[in-house]
């Protein structure tokens, strides 16, 4: 089945009622290409008291879609700390041309979104990433719990530089890198620069104990060099923020990898 992306363009527009033609899709395979896809990325904060017609309006809509044999994979995770009722909708696209598509599946459903699932939303903010392989674990990816840390940085390249090198020496030690990698395309005065989403299979595997990554590159070089490779990626981050997500089965369209 071909993964039909561009969620802002399929679901989300959707649930805003602009039906046209989003730490991620477990369909696509990242290493495709050596750009990485886009991932689209929304996230819905919604109204207090609104949680369960909320998620009832999206089995419905994902009902309606399925039932017009609608082909768009999506993720939806549930935020479970941090400020209001989070959820956030992920999707995937090989190019910016999948924007130009139209979903007629996902029209004919339009009117299901404005009445069941619009008034349950306070907001929704739209975001667009670039997956860097080249510093990530490799896709698809199973689990169902991801603990997600936001980056603002002074200066991207050099950020990127310091993570492709303690990545590389965690890889050494460990055999693969932790996290997805993603660089933020756009957005507003707000908005991260990368993301980094490290999987977890439960919330019981976050009990399990595990080496910091700046330990694993002591281990290779040393402490005066661990300490000073860390002391500048301090000095280039602004500011940093962490959240946890579980993922919403029963709000998402994973179907099997075949």
């Amino acid at each position: 089945m071909r993964t039909i992306t561009s969620g802002i363009a399929k679901l989300v527009f959707a649930f805003i009622f602009i039906a046209v033609s989003t730490i991620l899709s477990n369909r696509v395979q990242a290493q495709e290409t050596e750009r990485g896809f886009i991932l689209s990325m929304t996230e819905f904060t919604i109204k207090p008291g609104h949680n369960n017609q909320f998620r009832e309006g999206v089995k419905a809509w994902k009902a309606c879609y399925l039932e017009n044999e609608g082909e768009w994979t999506w993720n939806m995770w549930s935020r479970v700390n941090g400020e209001g009722n989070v959820y956030v909708l992920t999707s995937t696209m090989s190019n910016w041309a999948e924007m130009d598509e139209t979903d007629e599946s996902g029209m004919k459903c339009r009117d299901v979104a404005r009445d069941l699932i619009n008034p349950h939303v306070e907001s929704a903010e739209n975001n667009y990433l670039r997956f860097l392989p080249e510093h990530s674990k490799t896709y698809p990816n199973p689990d169902q719990v991801l603990w997600v840390t936001y980056w603002q940085t002074k200066n991207r390249l050099k950020f990127l530089e310091i993570v492709k090198e303690v990545t590389a020496e965690t890889t050494k030690v460990e055999g693969a890198p932790r996290s997805f990698w993603y660089s933020v395309m756009g957005g507003g005065k707000d908005a991260a620069d990368f993301l980094a989403a490290t999987p977890f299979a439960n919330f019981a595997a976050m009990d399990v104990e595990r080496e910091n990554v700046w330990t694993n590159y002591e281990k290779i070089f040393g402490k005066e060099k661990r300490d000073e490779m860390q002391s500048t990626f301090r000095e280039i981050t602004d500011v940093s923020w962490s959240y946890i997500y579980r993922l919403a089965v029963d709000l998402s369209h994973i179907p099997p990898t075949e």
